[in-house]
């Protein structure tokens, strides 16, 4: 019961993570900040994914009982059913690790963009650039 509840806690704080730096992006006019606000959504997104991950021996790992391709002892169904229980998914794991750098990358490559508008512009605000524009236009 403690456990189901914790497990909802913890859900329910990483989507409130997720959906207050949206809202931050959306609503904030500094570069700067929209990019550190990607940073934590990219960073929950993966702790969610790493969550959805977890699992109770919903599916079976590929370890055969009886079957020994080393000296180890032979594992039982016993031993298969607690390591199935305790086991984690590891696509998501893969996922998450491909998602982090190529985060990275996208963020590095906005950065640079960032530098761009603010060695053109002299602001990193979004307002301002579309003032300046409208001004350069004319």
């Amino acid at each position: 019961m403690i456990n189901e509840i914790l497990w909802s806690y913890i859900y329910a704080s990483v989507i409130a993570i997720i959906a207050i730096t949206v809202y931050g992006m959306a609503s904030r006019p500094h570069i700067t900040k929209k990019l550190i606000m990607l940073s934590i959504l990219s960073d929950t997104a993966c702790l969610m994914a790493v969550l959805i991950g977890i699992h109770s021996g919903t599916i079976k790992p590929p370890v055969f009982p009886g079957i020994s391709f080393t000296n180890h002892p032979q594992v039982g169904t016993a031993e298969l059913d607690v390591f199935s229980y305790e086991a984690v998914d590891p696509i998501p794991q893969v996922l998450v690790v491909t998602a982090i750098v190529i985060g990275l990358a996208v963020l590095l490559f906005l950065s640079y963009i960032a530098i761009l508008l603010y060695q053109k512009y002299g602001t990193l605000d979004v307002r301002l650039i579309e003032l300046k524009r409208e001004w350069d236009s004319v």
